[in-house]
């Protein structure tokens, strides 16, 4: 494991700019990517220590009992396209890490990553069978979910893909964490910072040109913010650079094919006959030499009904929607009325907002000011409600309690001169 966590940091550059090369995001995010990656690769080179067990001497006389973890066996990862590079070692060094074996199945649109990675897990010396890799659509998927000797599943992507893959992964007796979609709320107070709330609000929405499970989605002006904020984050938005990824001084690259385009550029034209006003229009955009291209521009609809289509479906696309609201206590009520419960932030400069914010939204990774709360790789990270299927989350304590199965032991031991003769 130490020697694969040299061999990524020696390939850096080169695995980031195969993720831009697959995916379409800019290198800078690539590289970001990479790094949480490498994070995931040194949490887990301290698997002695999360592994360890419980022991109690003499619970009754000469007798101790003692706990003990040990591998559940093969696991079978299914990722997704957007982090072709971040996700699956959310799940293989903690796994292999603590015994088992582990098949990688990458997305069918971003493969060419995890090849290379492999390449390096072979010459980190793992032994054959322990990490695999397979290619392959919904057939290979329900392959693994039903083979009697795949013991656990972990999965991430859409929330309806993640509910097949929970509840047929779970007909077959296997554990499974299935993290599904997300409509993430943002919500914005008046007395928020204007530079930096304007500044992480757009890059969180449009970042990987918003096909990312913690973008922000609604954002939710409270009491009169949109006064100050709509306008900066128009400006901001329209000035955000569109092409190849690995072009510097690009900050959005494309969506990933052709029929994702299609569909966001549907879901903004659903949006304003459904009463939205298009504030930023990024549609059918013209990039100078890429013509061809899965190319948008940011767009914003303002005053968008929270019942609408566009404020419940994830667009997974580069498009904010505003919803208006007059208080914080109306804000957190109608971010705990959506199904989703992935992410959900609030900028603000008043401690008691904050802390009634952190308290009572209904998401399991929080922001206070930030914009995307992803989680270091020694915290799990986290989802509630339709955003994920399962108890035990990535990363962290949490990949050590599903990567392994406890073993209580109770013992006894009979002195010599106690022996029978």
């Amino acid at each position: 494991m130490f020697r694969l966590k040299n061999l990524l940091e020696t390939h850096f550059d080169e695995l980031a700019r195969s993720i831009t090369i697959e995916n379409g995001k800019i290198l800078d995010d690539a590289r970001a990517e990479m790094r949480r990656a490498v994070e995931n690769v040194e949490v887990a080179c301290g698997i002695p220590m999360l592994m360890l067990g419980d022991f109690a001497e003499d619970i009754a006389r000469g007798i101790d009992e003692y706990m003990i973890r040990q591998p559940v066996g093969v696991i079978a990862a299914i990722c997704p396209f957007n982090f072709p590079g971040m996700i699956p070692f959310w799940y293989l060094p903690y796994a292999v890490a603590t015994g088992n074996s582990i098949i990688i199945k990458p997305s069918e649109r971003t493969p060419l990553t995890m090849v290379k990675v492999f390449q390096l897990l072979e010459q980190a010396g793992f032994p054959a069978g322990v990490v695999n890799l397979i290619h392959g659509g919904a057939e290979v998927v329900n392959a693994l979910l039903d083979h009697p000797l795949v013991h656990g599943i972990t999965f991430v992507g859409s929330t309806a893909v993640a509910r097949h893959v929970y509840s047929r992964a779970s007909l077959h007796g296997k554990r499974v964490q299935a993290q599904g979609g997300a409509k993430n709320p943002v919500i914005i107070l008046p007395d928020a910072d204007p530079e930096m709330t304007t500044k992480i609000v757009t890059d969180s929405v449009y970042g990987n040109a918003g096909q990312r499970c913690l973008a922000a989605a609604n954002i939710v002006m409270v009491s009169g913010a949109e006064k100050t904020f709509l306008p900066l984050l128009a400006e901001m938005a329209s000035s955000r650079i569109v092409g190849n990824g690995l072009t510097a001084g690009v900050h959005m690259g494309p969506v990933i094919t052709p029929h994702s385009k299609a569909r966001i550029q549907g879901l903004i034209e659903t949006g304003i006959q459904e009463g939205a006003n298009l504030v930023l229009d990024g549609r059918n955009p013209h990039i100078a030499g890429y013509e061809q291209g899965n190319f948008l521009r940011p767009s914003i609809l303002d005053h968008v009904s929270p019942h609408s289509t566009v404020a419940r479906t994830e667009i997974f696309g580069p498009v904010m929607t505003v919803i208006h609201r007059n208080s914080v206590d109306d804000a957190i009520e109608l971010v705990n009325s959506g199904q989703y419960g992935n992410m959900a932030c609030v900028f603000t400069s008043s401690g008691a907002a904050a802390r009634k914010f952190r308290t009572e939204a209904q998401a399991g990774n929080i922001g206070i000011n930030i914009g995307v709360p992803a989680p270091m790789a020694f915290f799990p990270f986290s989802g509630w409600k339709d955003s994920f299927f399962g108890t035990l989350h990535g990363q962290g304590r949490h990949a050590v309690e599903f990567f392994t199965q406890t073993k209580v032991v109770v013992e006894r031991w009979l002195k010599e001169w106690e022996r029978p003769f």
